[in-house]
């Protein structure tokens, strides 16, 4: 019988008896692998074994442990053992472990028989009908869903001005308060600075016709028409639809939208009809305070721009461009912007998912929807105008 004996120590092991060590005996009829020394992480325990360490000529078709010399031991000798299986089981050899001690075999025994493979990332064929099915389903759904959260709405504004709904004037109140006064300084902010952005681009154009007068022409009729709704509209889906979308996906994490249902109380009513509702009241508000400042932005750089202009030339000159019908337009849009912003960030919050990070996604989404859907809106209402010639 000849007898193959490979050593194989850690690198950087001292050479104390208690030093963790490995070796394989190897004849033609038998395999052994032989394991002494204290297999600790602080003893540097090797956690694996080389693939051609069992390697052998002979008939060998089980390998077995010796630990008789084996000393204090903790998950890494379990770790080393895995590998040694792995390895054995290439080299057609079967693992005895019944010297081993009860711990290990225990330890040993929760592991699976075969490693885990890695995972695989899912493939995604080309399949353009099915993802355009996939997405025409989508959008069916969340069409369905926000149309039936508009109804409920609508029904519950029916009983609150009955009388019998669930909304509390407190309620609504302290949202109109949030949507209406609260908003001042940012929609004053961004209309001034837009009729002066128009005001300066409309005034270097038009002195080269000698037409500084129409100035006033140009902020009015943009603003009323147009950028006054569009723009409070965006704040407010920025600002306001946000705050909803977050507010309710706090509420449906905390599991108290769970708690109003048990206890029977409308969702639609109790929640989402003040804060649509405050929307629908002070939007169209904040659109008239919003074409009074882009007003008076056109007339600080027009008057400081141009010296053929006076202030009440360029006042003047507003209300002989602007139109009633103007206004009402801008009107309509404004209510139609308050309620799909209203309805979109509530149900976006109602659908959020119940964790931390999905109050955000939610919070985010919202505001996405929120300036889409507004420009989208007005891209429709601006095309109504044209077939109706208004």
């Amino acid at each position: 019988m000849t007898e193959h004996e490979h050593n194989r120590t850690p690198a950087g092991a001292d050479s104390t008896a208690s030093r963790p060590e490995w070796k394989v005996q190897s004849s033609p009829t038998d395999t052994t692998l032989v394991v002494s020394g204290d297999w600790t992480i602080d003893d540097g325990a090797a956690l694996a074994i080389p693939s051609d360490a069992l390697k052998t000529s002979g008939t060998a078709r089980t390998l077995h442990v010796d630990v008789s010399h084996l000393g204090q031991w903790d998950s890494s000798l379990v770790s080393f053992l895995w590998t040694v299986k792995q390895v054995a089981a290439r080299t057609k050899l079967s693992l005895d472990l019944a010297q081993l001690p009860d711990g290990v075999q225990r330890l040993f025994a929760l592991l699976p028989t075969e490693p885990v493979p890695p995972a695989q990332h899912p493939h995604h064929p080309f399949a353009p009908l099915q993802a355009t099915g996939a997405v025409t389903l989508d959008t069916l759904k969340e069409v369905g869903a926000l149309t039936e959260l508009g109804a409920d709405t609508a029904r519950g504004s029916v009983k609150a001005l009955s009388g019998h709904g669930g909304m509390r004037l407190r309620d609504l109140l302290v949202n109109i308060f949030d949507a209406g006064p609260s908003a001042l300084l940012i929609v004053s902010v961004v209309n001034f600075l837009i009729g002066a952005i128009l005001a300066f681009v409309g005034s270097v154009q038009l002195q080269k016709f000698s037409a500084d007068m129409y100035v006033a022409n140009l902020v009015g009729i943009a603003c009323v028409r147009e950028l006054s709704a569009v723009m409070t509209a965006i704040i407010m889906a920025g600002r306001t639809g946000g705050a909803y979308a977050a507010r309710i996906a706090t509420m449906l994490g905390n599991e108290e939208i769970d708690a109003l249902k048990v206890f029977g109380i409308p969702i639609s009513s109790y929640i989402l009809l003040p804060s649509i509702l405050s929307l629908m009241l002070m939007m169209p508000l904040l659109y008239l305070y919003g074409c009074v400042m882009s007003v008076i932005g056109g007339y600080v750089v027009a008057t400081g721009m141009l010296p053929d202009v006076t202030g009440a030339g360029y006042f003047n000159q507003t209300i002989g461009a602007i139109d009633l019908h103007q206004f009402e337009f801008g009107f309509v849009k404004s209510i139609v912007f308050a309620v799909m912003i209203g309805l979109t960030s509530c149900q976006i919050g109602l659908s959020a998912g119940r964790s931390a990070a999905d109050v955000g996604t939610a919070a985010t989404r919202a505001v996405v929807v929120g300036i889409v859907g507004v420009i989208a809106l007005d891209a429709i209402f601006a095309i109504i105008a044209n077939i109706l010639d208004i």
